[in-house]
C-alpha cells in the first residue's frame, strides 16, 4: 500500500525546471502507474494467508482463505471499473489521467464505473460491510486471531494505510487529482481534501450497513459486480473506438 501510494500525483507536472527536468508532486511517475498499483496491491493476498496458516489456528486460517477469497472476487471487478478510465484518457500513467480532467473529472462520464470501483474498494478493504474475514461472530477475529502486540497492530496499520492508497488512487482516476477552485498551488490541498473525503465515507458507511452474509458477499461479486464491470468497459471501449 505503501508503495502503491507513491504513484499517487499530489501536484501539476512543472516542466522546462533545473537543466530542462520535468518536476512533480509524486515518488515516482511510471508510464504503466495502473499496473503498478495492482501488481503491489495484489501482495497483500500473500501476507493474509501466510499469517492465517502460521497461526496453527483454524479460525484465523478460515478468516484468511475467507480473505483471499474475497480479494480474488473484487479485485477483478477493481480492475474492470478502472478500464473506462483508462480507455477514455487514452494511458495508464496516473499523471496524464489527472492531467486530462482539466475540463471534466472522469466520475462524471465513469459514474457506473465509479460506483463499481467505491463497492469494490470497500471490498478490497475489509472494510463494513465486507468486512467477513474478521466477523467476530462466526470466526472470532479471522487471521488478527493469534496476533497480539506490534503483530497485531502492523495488520491493523497496514489495513487503515490500504484504505489510505485506494483514496489516492480514486482520487487520482475520478477526481480529477490537484484540480480543483482557486490558484495552481492549491493542488496538493485539493488532492489531500478529496482523499479525506473518501475516508470519511469508508467512516460513514462502517457505521451505517450492516455486515452482508458469506453467501450474499460472494454471488453480489460474481453475479451482479463482475458482469456490471465487463459491460461498462465494453461500452466504453465502444464509444470511444466509434
Amino acid at each position: 500500500a505503501v508503495v502503491t501510494l507513491a504513484i499517487v500525483p499530489f501536484g501539476d507536472v512543472t516542466h522546462n525546471g533545473i537543466f530542462g527536468a520535468s518536476y512533480g508532486l509524486y515518488g515516482i511517475d511510471v508510464s504503466i502507474g495502473i499496473l503498478w498499483a495492482f501488481a503491489f496491491g495484489a501482495l497483500a493476498f500473500y501476507g493474509l494467508m501466510l499469517g492465517g496458516w502460521a497461526s496453527g489456528s483454524k479460525y484465523s486460517f478460515l478468516g484468511a482463505m475467507r480473505s483471499a477469497a474475497q480479494l480474488i472476487s473484487y479485485e477483478v471487478s477493481l480492475g474492470l471499473s478502472l478500464l473506462g478510465v483508462v480507455f477514455t484518457a487514452g494511458s495508464l500513467s496516473l499523471t496524464e489521467i489527472v492531467a486530462r480532467q482539466d475540463q471534466i473529472w472522469y466520475a462524471v462520464p465513469q459514474f457506473v464505473g465509479f460506483c463499481i470501483f467505491l463497492v469494490a474498494a470497500f471490498a478490497e478493504t475489509n472494510r463494513p460491510p465486507f468486512d467477513l474475514p474478521e466477523a467476530d461472530a462466526e470466526i472470532v477475529a479471522g487471521y488478527n486471531t493469534e496476533f497480539g502486540g506490534m503483530r497485531f497492530g502492523s495488520f491493523f496499520m497496514a489495513e487503515y494505510i490500504n484504505m489510505v492508497a485506494i483514496s489516492g488512487i480514486a482520487t487520482a482516476m475520478f477526481l480529477g487529482g490537484w484540480h480543483g477552485p482557486g490558484p495552481g498551488w492549491l493542488g496538493p490541498i485539493w488532492v489531500l481534501v478529496k482523499m479525506l473525503l473518501f475516508l470519511i465515507l469508508f467512516i460513514w458507511i462502517r457505521a451505517t450497513l450492516p455486515r452482508l452474509r458469506y453467501d450474499q458477499l460472494m454471488a453480489f461479486g460474481w453475479k451482479v459486480l463482475l458482469p456490471l464491470a465487463t459491460l461498462n468497459a465494453l461500452v466504453t471501449a465502444i464509444l470511444v473506438t466509434v
